[in-house]
């Protein structure tokens, strides 16, 4: 059997949520390990922290893929009496590899928020704002009508011609090639020392910049041509599938008490809190933000009746009341644990050999009860 090592692990997490997507502030990627050393064990978790290295020690894991970066900074000192630097000395020590999927894993299809809106029971779901980052190209090459089937089947496959809800996406068009044939090559068709004219389809697809290489080593793999032309244009504008926050709709009406009860108890978030103005009508449009959204408030879409996220401010609950906006801060830790059984799911599904445990951790706020009178 195929030893699975960190790398093949890595590679699978940057696939799904590029690196592209990241913001430039942030760390993500692989924080300490080896991109060669063998996988026996995963523990997926939001934050990694000293309880965590524990549990992923007693449990024979060697790899934690966590949500937010071990280092945020670079380090200045390895002291073993300061916390931060005394758990990355551990980690090292003990074996145990890190990787971060942050920003990039916030915007990702099926990433942070759209785990955050399946939570909730949301329908009809699309990007709450579009992530710049996340370029996408047309891709053209030129193929005999023999393999045309077979080079679209292959594109596709790895994930070419995708648009909004549509797969499968392509263009073609008759036209005649012209090449001459140099002293070493082995055409696939025509004569060398002369220019040959063949009939040709011309293939068109769209591509996530993010997946262009996969696409094109699909590509390469079918073409039967020794050197296959092709040509990759930029797109203006970002990918529409792909972006920050999620909005959709719910089944059914709710009111507004009734939503933020609801909110509190499938996301386990006892101490959320809620801005609920006056003139609070009835939910039907909600729009999620996992983590720290709170101060995205002023940028919420009018049509959105409440929307849930994380790290609310002061002044960002006063302007959400002053426009009528149903705001529900269920924290930064619930808002964003429901993306952590999708990460173990995706990683099971590609490494089905793999132990995969979900590490969860606690919230680091307690709730506390009000003493009576």
């Amino acid at each position: 059997m195929t030893q699975i090592r960190v790398e093949d692990v890595c590679g699978m997490m940057d696939r799904w949520a590029s690196p592209e997507w990241a913001a430039s502030w942030d760390r993500i990627g692989l924080h300490a390990g080896r991109p060669d050393q063998p996988v026996e064990g995963v523990g997926v978790c939001l934050t990694v922290t000293a309880e965590v290295f524990r549990i992923a020690k007693t449990r024979n894991i060697n790899l934690l893929v966590a949500h937010h970066p071990l280092i945020w900074d670079p380090l200045r000192a390895l002291r073993m009496d300061a916390p931060a630097e005394r758990l990355a000395v551990q980690l090292a020590a003990g074996g145990v590899s890190v990787f971060a999927a942050h920003t990039n894993l916030d915007v990702a299809p099926d990433g942070v928020n759209a785990a955050l809106a399946s939570r909730l029971g949301l329908e009809r779901t699309t990007p709450l704002f579009p992530c710049e980052q996340a370029k996408r190209v047309k891709l053209v090459t030129f193929v005999p009508e023999s393999h045309l089937q077979q080079i679209r089947e292959a594109v596709c496959g790895a994930g070419g011609g995708v648009i909004g809800d549509y797969t499968s996406c392509t263009f073609s068009g008759p036209g005649i090639g012209t090449f001459l044939p140099g002293e070493e090559s082995v055409p696939y068709s025509g004569l060398a020392g002369r220019v040959n004219e063949e009939p040709e389809r011309r293939f068109e697809v769209v591509v996530r910049k993010a997946l262009l290489p996969g696409v094109l080593s699909a590509l390469f793999a079918v073409h039967p041509y020794e050197e296959p032309a092709y040509d990759v244009y930029p797109l203006e504008g970002a990918d529409p599938q792909i972006g920050l926050g999620t909005v959709g709709n719910l089944p059914d009406p709710e009111e507004a008490a009734a939503f933020f009860d609801r909110v509190k108890r499938v996301l386990d978030a006892p101490a959320a809190r809620a801005v609920v103005p006056d003139a609070a009508g009835r939910v039907r449009r909600v729009a999620v933000l996992g983590g720290s959204g709170g101060g995205e408030v002023a940028r919420i879409p009018a049509d959105v009746d409440a929307y849930v996220t994380g790290d609310l401010g002061y002044h960002d609950a006063m302007a959400a009341r002053d426009r009528n906006l149903l705001v529900v801060d269920a924290g930064h830790h619930a808002t964003e644990v429901p993306v952590l059984q999708e990460i173990a799911r995706r990683i099971g599904a590609a490494f089905p050999a793999l132990p995969v445990t979900v590490l969860s951790g606690a919230d680091p706020f307690t709730v506390s009860p009000v003493p009576d009178a």
